[in-house]
């Protein structure tokens, strides 16, 4: 790619020019006023509406999101600029407490990078390149990762949704050294196995890492853990409660979470291959009751139209929870549904108390793990809420 006084120069309308004022890294196709015949995945150069210079970014021209700002000032992207930013990004990780043995490594717009995730499980990484100008960038960005962090083996997977966005295949490659069917690391003191190429977003979720410790410190007793997915919160709940259960739709992710529950020997978990919706029912009707109950659904609201929905099924949800909740008893409810916020969720869950005549006392406010960092002034980076209350 060339210095960026010599890339196309893409003119945005009054609306965006404030809007990147106020810090955000996005402009909607709706506010580009003159797209200087910018191509797909062009480095651009960002005017405002009188020619100033705004900033440099990547074109997409298929997106809603046309626009993803790169740098301020107008500068270069290439291989030092790649080089750079993923050496901050890696800097940062093995400053955090949880050690950089397994973490992501590079979240997207949270590292200045946005399009960009790379997620690190022990000497692999798993890579997704989910934009048109990430992907253009991709030899880049991986003679940068090999530079710096010296994996094994690096695994492109590109069969995200968001790609379908940007008119980019789905697809999986290996773009550097090895990379088996199943990887093992360390996480939190217990070990994990992921299949980085079948399993969710990059192999597994990381966002929660932080959440399981918090979860384990209040949990006790019987602990029912819904959406369990490959076994996080259930097997962290198994070192403090004396039973778990484990519930997910998921045939695949309950086959890894019972790999990795015989992996480290615990035997007070079982697993059940369930909607948890209609398993929370069963359970009611069944009198069953819980100490500890955990809810880390899936997103329900993908985009804003679906926001009042999710926020019904939220308040199903957690109804149904209370209802098995024992008396003292502890819920962790999350949502990674950036459209339903912190706010929205404290909302429903309070509906829901009341309806079932609860009285919950919040013992902790949680967000994403801190290697999925978020920006101030990019509410978009701010997705995962994780609430633990006590019934009283």
């Amino acid at each position: 790619m060339s210095r960026s006084n010599e890339s196309p120069t893409v003119r945005v309308n009054r609306r965006a020019e404030a809007r990147l004022a106020d810090g955000h890294v996005w402009v909607y196709a709706s506010d580009i006023e003159d797209r200087g015949g910018a191509q797909p995945g062009d480095t651009v150069r960002v005017t405002g509406a009188r020619g100033r210079f705004l900033a440099v970014a990547h074109y997409s021209s298929t997106s809603q999101i046309a626009l993803r700002l790169l740098a301020t000032r107008d500068r270069a992207i290439d291989a030092a600029f790649f080089r750079g930013r993923i050496a901050a990004a890696w800097g940062f990780r093995q400053r955090l407490p949880g050690g950089a043995g397994v973490c992501r490594l590079v979240h997207a717009e949270g590292d200045l990078l946005p399009g960009l995730i790379v997620d690190k499980y022990g000497s692999h990484l798993s890579v997704q390149f989910l934009t048109q100008g990430m992907d253009r960038a991709k030899a880049w960005i991986v003679e940068a990762l090999n530079e710096i962090v010296s994996p094994a083996g690096i695994l492109a997977r590109n069969d995200a949704a968001a790609r379908r966005l940007e008119s980019l295949p789905q697809e999986q490659e290996i773009l550097a050294g090895e990379v088996p069917e199943t990887v093992e690391f360390e996480m939190n003191g217990l070990r994990w196995r992921a299949n980085l190429r079948r399993g969710q977003k990059t192999g597994v979720f990381l966002d929660q890492r932080e959440n399981y410790l918090a979860a384990a410190r209040w949990a006790r007793g019987r602990a029912l853990d819904c959406f369990t997915s490959t076994g996080g919160f259930a097997l962290h709940l198994a070192r403090v409660c004396e039973s778990v259960e484990g519930v997910d739709s998921s045939a695949t992710a309950l086959e890894t979470a019972a790999a990795n529950r015989d992996l480290n020997g615990i035997g007070n978990v079982a697993f059940r291959e369930a909607d948890a919706f209609d398993y929370l029912s069963g359970l009611s009707h069944a009198r069953r009751a819980f100490e500890t109950i955990v809810l880390d659904p899936p997103a329900f609201a993908k985009t804003k139209s679906q926001a009042q929905n999710a926020l019904r099924a939220y308040k199903e949800m957690n109804l149904k929870a209370l209802k098995l909740l024992a008396p003292a008893g502890v819920l962790i409810t999350c949502s990674c549904s950036h459209h339903v916020s912190e706010a929205d969720l404290l909302g429903v869950v309070a509906q829901a108390a009341l309806h079932s005549g609860r009285t919950l006392r919040v013992l902790e406010r949680r967000a994403q793990a801190a290697d999925h960092p978020i920006l101030l002034t990019v509410p978009e980076t701010l997705y995962l809420k994780c609430l633990i209350f006590e019934a009283l």
